[in-house]
């Protein structure tokens, strides 16, 4: 009797490495892709960047050939979503009732946009941006504003989708206003002084930035946005207002089935072990909805980047074909904006509150600024700095107390 087919559920990068992956290290049973998009599995970060501006062919999306899953007997069910997972039984029930049987069952299922809950928010003119049809009908509007002339958009939220978003329209020849929680633009990933740099960055290039600030609702006329109403009293004019104010791991069906959590205290997410394994049997996660023990940081991570769904959609792969080695590569992430474009390893919990060493020049956008706290480096930054990040890992991943000097003269 056939053994039943190891399915992948997800539509982003590590659901597609991981069907390529399982392929190309020797599975050659049935495998099953459930996407519940539309399209093959894709990778999301030129949605921000150029795409949204209209640089880059759709084709740039996709980590894997239209023929791929085909050439390869996988398949591909796209516009399908799965319901429930019936752990004792190895099987999933789809949005359409159907039971799809498994052997092994690797879940994939990426993040979902914060919804934002204020008067308004259902708008004309209001947009996340997550998926290919998001950034399609943003960049239209964009186009659209910018040709009628002084285009004004607002951006809800000063996180890295946001600032990347602000970025690109004022590329485009918007007029941009960041509306953002915090006092330092990506303070809470960088903390004050590195935020402060992109601040500048974003304030040379003529964004406004509204700082410590609350949306409490967002104004409009004849069902189309007009702007939005800070709590201080300020309204932002905006015939675009782009909403980026975090996402939430898509785990609600893993969890209706009994999958263990992790906390939310620190991150929450699936709970998975060292390979990527869940509490239930034969279920591996990866991408945004694994929170996996870091060896080095002494607690779980969930991070929601590239490099993450890069790395653990094939390692959850090789578990679910009975490797037993644990996961340990440390976060890293990238970003471009203007002419800024940087590269970040490592962690750090509490940015406002560790030291920074910097060896180069905020002034000029171009250094290395490394976060120390324990008398280690916590995790290291290269800004219009390249081919660094090997050194930069070699000193997260240092034993013993840290050379500031050295830190210092990092790029001399």
């Amino acid at each position: 009797m056939a053994e039943e087919p190891i399915v992948v559920v997800g539509g982003g990068l590590a659901a597609a490495k991981a069907a390529e992956t399982l392929r190309a290290e020797g599975y050659d049973g049935d495998l099953v892709v459930v996407s519940s998009e539309p399209h093959r599995p894709y990778e999301r970060p030129p949605l921000s960047k150029d795409y949204l501006r209209g640089e880059a062919e759709r084709d740039v999306l996709f980590p894997l050939p239209e023929d791929w899953y085909t050439d390869h007997h996988v398949d591909l069910r796209t516009a399908t979503r799965a319901a429930a997972i019936d752990v004792a039984g190895h099987a999933l029930t789809l949005i359409d009732g159907s039971l799809l049987p498994y052997s092994r069952l690797l879940l994939a299922t990426g993040s979902t946009p914060r919804s934002f809950a204020v008067p308004g928010a259902d708008l004309q003119g209001v947009h996340y941006l997550r998926t290919i049809e998001h950034a399609d009908l943003l960049a239209a509007t964009l186009e659209a504003s910018a040709r009628e002339g002084a285009g004004r958009l607002a951006v809800v939220g000063d996180g890295w989708i946001g600032m990347e978003v602000a970025a690109s329209a004022r590329t485009m020849g918007l007029d941009v206003t960041v509306v953002g929680r915090s006092v330092h633009p990506l303070g809470r990933v960088l903390g004050p002084l590195l935020g402060e740099m992109y601040g500048k960055v974003h304030a040379d290039h003529g964004v406004h930035l509204h700082r410590n600030a609350q949306v409490v609702g967002i104004t409009g006329s004849e069902g189309r946005v007009t702007g939005v109403d800070v709590e201080d009293g300020t309204h932002v004019a905006a015939d675009v207002v782009v909403v980026g104010v975090g996402v939430t791991p898509n785990v609600g069906f893993a969890e209706a089935a009994g999958i263990a959590l992790r906390d939310r205290s620190l991150g929450g997410g699936l709970a998975v072990d060292a390979t990527l394994r869940t509490s239930a049997p034969d279920v591996w996660a990866a991408g945004d909805i694994a929170s996996v023990p870091s060896q080095h940081y002494g607690r779980p991570l969930r991070v929601e980047h590239w490099s993450v769904a890069l790395e653990t959609g094939p390692h959850a792969a090789r578990a679910v074909l009975g490797s037993r080695e644990p996961y340990d590569k440390l976060p890293y992430f990238f970003s471009d904006q203007y002419d800024v474009g940087m590269e970040y390893l490592g962690f750090v919990e509490d940015p406002a509150e560790t030291e920074v060493v910097v060896s180069g020049s905020l002034e000029d956008s171009e250094l290395v600024a490394f976060w120390v706290a324990d008398d280690r480096v916590q995790a290291g930054m290269a800004v219009n700095t390249w081919e660094q990040m090997e050194r930069i890992e070699a000193l997260v991943r240092a034993e013993g107390p840290v050379d500031r000097e050295a830190l210092e003269s990092f790029r001399d």
